[in-house]
């Protein structure tokens, strides 16, 4: 694994539908590593492996983050903004944010005091952020509308190989499956690898869609990240199944899960001794394996996902091992898969007729 790829990847803005400083350090890094890198009008950013391969299987995470759009600057000088994707504004009062212009990063600090703290409703249009401006004029000079915003935050490691940081969702997933494509190729992987970094999962999902209707895959194998169950404040876990930091890569039990793909995972996972989780969902995923299960004339998909706590939080935690894991499970799964795939016939040809 190469953490200073991860590092260097968290450490950009990349807002949903303004994912481009990630997506450009993403090709930079894999242009070494990828056969093919092919790029859309939405941003999405797929490194290929083996493209003259008849099977295709695509990975997929999304590479956007939640986060804030400038809408308006007051007279006094104030940014104000709505939210992209799912944040929640009771953690941004009295922090220091990062503001991506066409000129650069702009830092802020979002107003804080007691009686903005006891509001229970909250919104994103009620934060006001504060660039050192002391009028409209002068903030204009500075950030314009449309410009993004998100925490003022870096990456952090804490101690038994975890670490810190916003925007692991799922800049986490792009770091997994790029370094899958490069662990597979090692390995002499020969089937058709797609590593699909897809945008606008946290707001439209769109993203996943345009990039499954454009490689037609086999299968595709989705990575994002999903709640622990090991810290407080979250709902029953009976709903969902328990999930452990540090216990592994999660499979979700899912309607839109191929079982068969589960099982293989299973399998690769107990091969290359890998613990795994299990969560459940009753419905749709909310991940982009929605959108790419239903799209073409259907995509079998599998759902991995790495254990995560504080999720929309600048301080989510996830654990290096789990990291790791998905990684040697999808590299293994795709390395396997043509055996896999021609078992069922090579039995069925040498049955006598």
């Amino acid at each position: 694994m190469d953490q200073q790829f991860l590092r260097k990847l968290l450490n950009q803005i990349s807002v949903s539908g303004c994912e481009e400083p990630g997506q450009k350090v993403l090709k930079e890094y894999m242009g070494q590593y990828a056969d093919e890198i092919r790029s859309d009008e939405m941003g999405n950013v797929i490194c290929i492996a083996n493209p003259d391969s008849p099977v295709r299987i695509m990975l997929s995470a999304h590479a956007d983050e939640i986060g804030l759009l400038v809408t308006r600057i007051t007279e006094s000088g104030r940014i104000q903004a709505i939210e992209r994707g799912g944040i929640i504004p009771a953690t941004y009062p009295g922090q220091k944010v990062q503001i991506l212009t066409g000129k650069g990063i702009v830092y802020g600090a979002v107003e804080g005091y007691r009686e903005l703290y006891k509001k229970n409703d909250l919104k994103a249009a009620d934060l006001l952020i504060d660039i050192g401006a002391t009028s409209k004029g002068e903030a204009a000079k500075y950030v314009a509308l449309g410009d993004t915003i998100v925490p003022d935050t870096g990456m952090r490691e804490l101690i038994n190989g975890r670490i810190t940081a916003r925007a692991l969702d799922d800049r986490i997933g792009v770091f997994i499956i790029m370094e899958a494509l490069r662990r597979a190729q090692e390995k002499g992987c020969s089937v058709g690898v797609y590593a699909a970094a897809t945008v606008g999962e946290e707001t439209t999902k769109n993203g996943a869609y345009w990039a499954s209707t454009r490689i037609q895959p086999t299968l595709a194998i989705v990575v994002d990240v999903t709640y622990c169950t090991d810290y407080s404040g979250l709902s029953n876990p009976a709903e969902a199944g328990d999930v452990l930091l540090g216990g592994g890569p999660v499979l979700c039990n899912s309607p839109i899960v191929v079982k068969g793909l589960n099982d293989r995972m299973v399998e690769c996972a107990e091969k290359i001794g890998i613990p795994t989780q299990r969560e459940a969902a009753s419905r749709l995923s909310y991940t982009d394996a929605d959108q790419i299960h239903f799209s073409n004339q259907g995509v079998p998909t599998v759902l991995v996902s790495v254990p995560l706590r504080n999720m929309h939080t600048a301080a989510e935690v996830a654990d290096m091992s789990d990291v790791n894991g998905c990684i040697e499970l999808i590299s293994e799964f795709v390395c396997t898969y043509i055996d896999n795939a021609y078992k069922d016939a090579r039995v069925k040809r040498s049955k006598p007729t």
